[in-house]
């Protein structure tokens, strides 16, 4: 008999194919698609992270109110209108705005029916969630980089300071279904031994974690690995900004920022589907890496009996 998770390692395979025509992506994927512009100066890229954090408020502000949140010039808001394809601010506005009451659905506005400042948290997760489940309408690039992830070998996995609590996570599964991963949760020098060893070693990918706040070790620890020669997978909340220019896949997913420390809900189930795809690209390594480690978990006694 398999084990529950050889069980749940079947029976969860994803199923490939693009998104149904009547689905539609989130709204971060659409504004990173509407503002994905590599010529983007790093005063635009600031108003286009701005309206990505800020869209359900920003979309309905004034050119004069947008340029003093962002604090650049009323000008500058103007160029960056016409750098991503529209004749001016209004006719950007009026996008931003069609976007943003795609995603307000029919859920109550008012304050006084939003609960409290717990159940606003758990309100913002939610949120976080059912645009991940829209961007996971098309799950071809989860199932693509999955079976780079498992092809790779070593695999690094890479987070440092907040981060190092996802890529641990991430880390500890795979090495369930994958011969040789290597964690690096700490910066500089070390980091840059061993991304380079991981190089040398054979490795093709690094999957990197950045979640706020962002580290600048994270940075350069990413910009060690391109240059090494490895390509970077990275799991982050943001879908612009040098981390994201250094990547060669991102997957941008939002994190619950309604408490005093974030709240990773989204986060955590991207890692499981890139698990999951990692496991569906070589069932039969899977399988036998599960059952070899179920024998010897039976052995030593490693879990109580449910």
């Amino acid at each position: 008999m398999p084990s529950p998770q050889q069980a749940r390692a079947q029976a969860s395979a994803i199923t490939s194919g693009r998104a149904a025509p009547g689905s539609e992506a989130s709204p971060t994927s659409r504004l990173r698609t509407l503002f994905d512009r590599p010529r983007l100066s790093p005063g635009q890229r600031r108003i286009a992270q701005y309206l990505i954090e800020h869209l359900t408020e920003a979309a309905f502000l004034s050119i004069t109110d947008l340029a003093d949140r962002v604090g650049v010039s009323q000008p500058s808001v103007t160029r960056f209108a016409s750098a991503v394809g529209f004749s001016g601010y209004p006719a950007l506005r009026e996008r931003l705005q069609s976007i943003a009451l795609g995603t307000r659905g029919g859920a109550p506005a008012a304050e006084e029916n939003r609960g409290n400042e717990l159940q606003a948290a758990v309100d913002a997760e939610i949120e976080n969630l059912e645009n991940l489940r829209r961007d996971f309408a098309d799950a071809d690039r989860v199932i693509d980089v999955g079976r780079e992830l498992a092809g790779s070998a070593p695999l690094t996995v890479l987070g440092l300071r907040i981060s190092v609590s996802l890529a641990e996570y991430f880390a500890y599964a795979a090495r369930r279904v994958h011969p040789d991963v290597r964690l690096v949760t700490r910066g500089g020098s070390v980091a840059y031994d061993a991304l380079l060893q991981s190089r040398e070693a054979g490795g093709t990918w690094v999957l990197a974690f950045s979640l706020p706040r962002h580290a600048h070790e994270t940075l350069d620890a990413v910009r060690v690995a391109r240059g090494a020669g490895l390509k970077v997978a990275l799991i982050t909340d943001l879908a612009l900004g040098p981390v994201v220019d250094e990547a060669d896949v991102t997957f941008a997913t939002g994190t619950g920022a309604r408490l005093v420390f974030d709240s990773y809900a989204a986060p955590g189930v991207m890692c499981a589907a890139l698990l999951q795809a990692m496991t569906d690209a070589d069932p039969e390594r899977t399988q036998a890496r599960l059952e070899e480690y179920e024998q010897v978990a039976e052995e030593h006694h490693f879990f109580l009996r449910d």
